[in-house]
């Protein structure tokens, strides 16, 4: 898979995502991908919040995986 491709994945997982993440009043930004290491930051409601370790693991990376296989870890980056 081309690092274009993998992008493009990590997006359509973000947008299944973010609804949910929308819904609780935050969201989530791609900043990069290196290494089959994708860098989010949560945003809004999402700073804060107590579970968004597990929503990160649980929920984006899961997610993210599902779409990019290849992918390895998802980093929230504050």
């Amino acid at each position: 898979m081309t690092a274009q491709e993998t992008l493009q994945n990590v997006e359509k997982a973000l947008d299944e995502i973010r609804p949910f993440l929308m819904s609780d009043g935050g969201n989530i930004k791609l900043l990069s991908i290196e290494n089959a290491i994708v860098k989010v930051q949560l945003e809004g409601a999402c700073t804060g919040c107590s579970v968004n370790q597990m929503t990160l693991k649980n929920g984006v990376e899961a997610t993210i995986k599902k779409y990019a296989p290849q992918i390895e870890e998802v980093i929230n980056v504050a």
